[in-house]
């Protein structure tokens, strides 16, 4: 039954990857709920599955004509050097310290996705400057930190960063798709060393991902996602409390 549980939150994890960008370190705490395994050992797993959902993410968006590569370029060579430290410093963290981190970020996402003026997207007019170049940089970097440290997959980051500096929506979540594939690739090899990558709970849980961003990736292109931007942000604060209880306990 735990199984089924798992799987099912693999179909919206997905889901959510592929509609909003955001979504993916909801696996995280299913992994440690339905499971049974350690903070380290889940976000470690997650961020392994991210790397096929980022693939097929990427070229599903590649295929519509929706991802920029003046912008993901740069954004994706920030999160490559960066997600490998992430990794390496997540893994020295103890595991109370790191469910906070990271149920401090759900939160901050959920919130974040909540507030009015996250929902307000005007062009943006991606100039292509030096100045621009080195911006993009800089959010690579930070996103893939972050991917790397919890295990969230880099679109948690850098999708609420680009839709705050006024980006294209289809462009932020274009991005975030290839952002996730260097922050997962780059941080997975970080997390080699430590062992802590489950593979045999990783194969189901990436198919029943991967089915979610196919059916994700469509709504993306087809629907408003208003009420999937709300109701990812309501898994991830409900999320953040639960984990942040299962510290306490």
């Amino acid at each position: 039954m735990a199984m089924l549980f798992l799987l099912a939150s693999c179909l919206v994890v997905g889901l959510f990857i592929g509609a909003v960008g955001i979504g993916g370190v909801l696996l995280v705490t299913a992994l440690m709920i339905f499971s049974g395994l350690s903070v380290h050992q889940a976000a470690a797993t997650a961020l392994f599955s991210f790397l096929f959902t980022g693939v097929l993410g990427g070229v599903l968006f590649m295929r519509r004509g929706t991802i920029d590569w003046k912008v993901a370029g740069p954004v994706c060579a920030g999160a490559l050097v960066l997600s490998f430290a992430g990794a390496a410093i997540g893994g020295r963290i103890p595991a109370a310290v790191l469910m906070w981190i990271i149920a401090a970020i759900l939160f901050a996402a959920g919130l974040y996705i909540v507030l009015p003026n996250a929902r307000k997207y005007p062009d943006h007019p991606g100039n292509g400057s030096p100045r621009g170049t080195a911006a993009l940089l800089c959010m690579g970097a930070v996103s893939g930190f972050g991917a790397g440290i919890s295990g969230a997959g880099g679109p948690l980051f850098s999708v609420p960063i680009m839709l705050a500096l006024h980006f294209d929506p289809l462009v932020a979540v274009g991005t975030g798709q290839v952002v996730q594939i260097a922050s997962s690739l780059s941080g997975s090899l970080g997390n080699l060393s430590y062992g802590s990558i489950q593979y045999g709970l990783a194969l189901p849980v990436t198919i029943f991902e991967l089915i979610g961003v196919l059916l994700g990736v469509r709504i993306a292109h087809a629907a408003r996602s208003d009420h999937l931007r709300f109701g990812a942000a309501v898994l991830c604060m409900v999320s953040a409390v639960a984990m942040a209880a299962k510290t306490l306990a």
